[in-house]
């Protein structure tokens, strides 16, 4: 069973050191910018990287539940592979939106992408499991026949 979830769990792992290591950018620029917790506001380099750690925090918990989810009812193989794509995606938006508030948009529209294709993923999954387990329909077997493949 564990290992069914492997590549999840390398995926959700490597997830959260880029978290850190955005937490770290932070904690770095507030030195370098003489940006002193509690404060959030300073000069514009500093917060541009406060801001790309905070957007990239609160997606993160949607992007984990998409994966999880996606790799349980789904495919763990595509659902992974999703995954290292969102988390390039996202730490290139974040370097991207520490030189410039337009150098996040591209990055930004494809980690978008990626997480409605994880969303997609979940909710195809997760209702071909209740079709299959509470109302007795496979609906995979029941295409196949349909279409003349089985």
């Amino acid at each position: 069973m564990v290992e069914d979830a492997v590549g999840l769990g390398a995926v959700t792992v490597l997830g959260v050191l880029e978290q850190a290591y955005f937490s770290l950018q932070v904690i770095y620029a507030r030195r370098k910018y003489s940006v002193s917790p509690p404060t959030t506001s300073g000069p514009p380099e500093f917060e541009r990287i406060f801001r790309a750690q905070a957007n990239c925090s609160e997606y993160f918990p949607i992007f984990i539940t998409a994966l999880w989810t996606s790799g349980v009812f789904f495919s763990q193989g595509l659902s992974s592979v999703c995954g290292l794509l969102y988390l390039y995606m996202r730490l290139r938006y974040f370097w991207g939106y520490a030189e410039s508030a337009n150098g996040r948009l591209a990055p930004l529209y494809v980690s978008a992408q990626v997480l409605w294709i994880l969303i997609g993923f979940s909710s195809v999954g997760i209702f071909h499991t209740f079709c299959r387990v509470y109302l007795n329909v496979d609906l995979l077997q029941e295409l196949g026949f349909a279409l003349g493949l089985l």
